[in-house]
């Protein structure tokens, strides 16, 4: 069975990501990229799916681990009644190459380590042709050949043993054993050697170096620190595309069908990551985000998608693996998604308020992102009239979603202020009109007086979490009566145990069987929200009790099971991590701006709402 997905740390290169269990197992691993088939899958199986173990020998060995600073370079320490030794593994970083780094050093005594090698290419579909070839230095490279795929493994020699290959060996103290292991097109010849100290010291300069740019600071430093980390290490390093998680088909619900692939780029995922990113500083991400956007939507506006492949494509039909039988039993396995051929109304209104913001944040009025934005508006009023699937991407029947609705009176907004605070031109007395015809419908048919808030679908009696984000785009203010009222029906409705769930899916309104977890970027919206309305106490209760769900390198996924104290669905999770920034940065601004009232300072400036 595959570890708990709280027991997994992540290493990556920008291309691609690791999943490291804490027993030294490398259960996940995609080659080249985040979106190809998988070369490890235990973490979908068990290790004939492909793993790589390496830990001591000694059936009572301990293990903690932690990155090295700021950085996705992880070392774990392992104690053992024979001595302690330490493994540290890292992607490494600028170098091109399919690289995965794996280095053993002895600490004190002798330790007995065992290693467990089982290459599965193509999501589990292909045992590989292996072969030892001798090198001119008399060491022996193993190389691993499957149609298109190939690794090299250079180290110390692994002896085969029914399509695995492993050894035990014994380090003492001071001892250094390295391996590497180096994926490349098998229609190619076997790339030369690296070395593994020079490799080690640029990645740990690299991610440091790209940390110190950080704009960051108060009480949740090194949270919001590293989950700003796990938003660059799930940007592609080439394209700029960001992906919502590493992993494909970890259950929503344990043993249940809510199992989907989320290696791929979401446009309202994405434009919610571009946007904590600004506000911390990183604007060499906003212009390679731009770059992907206008080159993955490029053409006409009306065939606009929610989600893309890293390089922007479009095909990502999605299917069912048999090779895979799920993260321990859950099923079906997922590669592509389905949600890719939904109209999502509420998609356009994130891009806009991103590309919004990154002119505020920069002061480039971009003539291409102007153009792009006219376009989009151009598809929202096309679609001004037109149900959708909402931003839980539900499998039932298009409804008028509140807050899809807000999010398109958003982009008719981003487009006005556009031409009001740069001088661009457009249509603006036309994109008026429409703001206000958008709210008018919103406020007659998403408020339900009656219940004194605003509901999930118009019409309904249900709230829905994601109303939390009508403050947050500022279509109203954190404390108006109406907001107060919703979030006093939300905490109603769903708060289960102190965390929040998206909607009650047990109304049947998403098509699937009832059941899932609390959703954690929620809770993060709900500390928000609260900063942002003065309940600054209740805020910084939440997120003190969010913060406890980390893993113990600083790890979130999608959502939280509270009854088993396990962490469930997709892993890291783009969307937690950036809700947990903002959170952070809500509790932050709200206590400065608190204490310079007092004080008779200025006000802090506004980051993160996004006006």
């Amino acid at each position: 069975m595959a570890l708990p997905i709280e027991n997994y740390a992540l290493i990556s290169d920008c291309h691609t990501a690791a999943l490291v269990g804490d027993d030294g197992s490398i259960d996940w691993l995609c080659l080249p990229r985040y979106d190809s088939p998988s070369t490890f899958g235990a973490l979908l199986g068990d290790e004939s799916h492909g793993r790589w173990k390496i830990a001591p020998k000694h059936p009572d060995a301990r293990s903690h681990r932690h990155y090295l600073g700021n950085t996705f370079v992880l070392t774990t320490v392992w104690t053992t009644p024979e001595g302690v030794v330490e493994v540290t593994d890292f992607m490494p970083h600028g170098d091109r190459r399919a690289d995965l780094m794996r280095r053993v050093r002895g600490v004190s005594g002798a330790v007995r380590m065992a290693v467990d090698l089982r290459i599965r290419f193509g999501y589990a579909t292909a045992i590989p042709w292996v072969r030892q070839i001798a090198t001119p230095e008399g060491a022996s490279d193993l190389v691993a050949i499957a149609g298109p795929d190939a690794l090299v493994i250079r180290g110390a020699e692994l002896e085969p043993s029914d399509h695995s290959h492993g050894r035990e060996f014994v380090v003492k103290e001071g001892e250094i054993v390295d391996t590497v292991m180096t994926w490349y097109p098998s229609h190619r010849p076997t790339p030369t050697p690296n070395d593994v100290d020079l490799a080690l010291a640029d990645t740990l300069d690299w991610w440091e170096n790209w940390g110190s740019d950080s704009a960051q600071d108060g009480p949740y430093h090194a949270a919001v620190m590293r989950s700003l980390l796990v938003l660059r290490a799930l940007t592609h390093e080439d394209t700029g595309g960001i992906v919502a998680a590493a992993t494909t088909s970890l259950p929503e619900s344990f043993g249940g069908q809510r199992n989907w692939d989320y290696r791929y780029v979401w446009l309202r995922d994405a434009s919610l990551t571009l946007t904590v990113l600004l506000d911390h500083g990183f604007t060499g991400e906003a212009d390679a985000w731009r770059g992907w956007l206008l080159r993955a939507i490029a053409g006409d506006p009306n065939d606009v998608q929610i989600m893309y492949g890293l390089e922007g494509e479009r095909w990502l039909p999605e299917r069912e693996l048999t090779s895979l039988p799920g993260y321990n039993g859950a099923s079906p396995v997922r590669v592509g998604n389905g949600a890719v051929d939904q109209y999502q109304a509420d998609v356009i209104g994130e891009v806009m308020v991103a590309l919004h913001r990154s002119r505020v944040q920069t002061g480039n009025a971009s003539q291409d992102a102007w153009a792009l934005q006219r376009a989009l508006l151009t598809v929202v009023e096309t679609n001004l009239e037109r149900p959708d699937s909402g931003i839980w991407e539900i499998r039932g029947p298009n409804q008028f979603f509140t807050h899809s609705r807000v999010m398109v009176w958003a982009a008719l907004d981003r487009g006005i202020k556009g031409v009001e605070q740069f001088g661009l031109r457009g249509p603006v007395e036309k994109w008026r009109r429409l703001r206000e015809q958008v709210r008018g419908q919103i406020e007659e048919k998403g408020y339900n007086a009656e219940l004194g808030c605003y509901t999930q679908v118009f019409g309904g009696t249900a709230v829905d979490a994601s109303l939390l984000q009508l403050a947050q785009v500022g279509y109203v203010d954190a404390d108006d009566p109406r907001m107060l009222g919703t979030v006093a029906r939300i905490e109603q409705e769903l708060l289960h145990d102190g965390l929040l769930l998206r909607y009650r899916t047990e109304s049947g309104v998403d098509g699937l069987p009832a059941g899932e977890y609390p959703f954690l970027a929620c809770s993060f919206w709900l500390v928000e929200q609260y900063a942002r309305s003065g309940r600054l106490e209740d805020g910084r209760r939440l997120m003190d009790a969010l913060l406890k769900l980390r893993n113990d390198v600083g790890l979130l996924s999608e959502e939280y099971d509270i009854t088993g104290h396990r962490q469930a669905g997709n892993t890291p999770q783009a969307l937690t991590h950036l809700a947990l920034v903002r959170a952070a940065d809500a509790l932050t601004d709200t206590a400065r701006e608190s204490k310079d009232a007092d004080t008779g300072a200025p006000e802090a400036t506004e980051r993160n709402v996004l006006r």
